[in-house]
């Protein structure tokens, strides 16, 4: 059993972070004051802390064809974790930075991913493998 990290992560509005993650990616609420938020992000500890004035730097490296946003975080869930979450966004109609798909197909380490953006501009990539134990870590 993997233990689970803690990243904590600036946002603009906590009030925006809280309606992402609590309402649309359905992580449950931990502590909170009125500077930060915690929330368990699929059994991960996962702070929001409040910055008014941040502004977002985007750069984007090559993976696979697509520009992939850097600095990203996200988890890797199951597969249907994975696309019954592609679900919930699509049906929110959040945009994708990249669409949902498959990459590396036939090669190790093949993996469903999508990449989005938090309302404050934090880069999130969640992806999913067939057989998380042989494929995560493949060369």
């Amino acid at each position: 059993m993997l233990t689970p990290f803690h990243l904590a992560v600036q946002v603009r509005d906590l009030a925006e972070a809280r309606g992402f993650y609590a309402d649309l990616l359905g992580c449950p609420e931990g502590r909170s004051s009125d500077t930060w938020i915690d929330f368990n992000l699929f059994g991960h500890q996962f702070v929001c802390h409040l910055n008014p004035d941040m502004t977002p730097q985007r750069h984007h490296n090559a993976v696979d064809g697509h520009g992939v946003p850097v600095p990203h975080f996200g988890v890797v869930l199951q597969m249907t974790d994975w696309e019954a979450l592609v679900d919930r966004l699509t049906e929110a109609g959040v945009r994708f930075e990249i669409e949902p798909y498959v990459r590396f197909q036939g090669q190790p380490g093949e993996q469903a991913t999508m990449f989005f953006y938090d309302p404050s501009g934090n880069a999130l990539e969640f992806k999913a493998f067939r057989d998380i134990d042989g494929q995560l870590f493949a060369t």
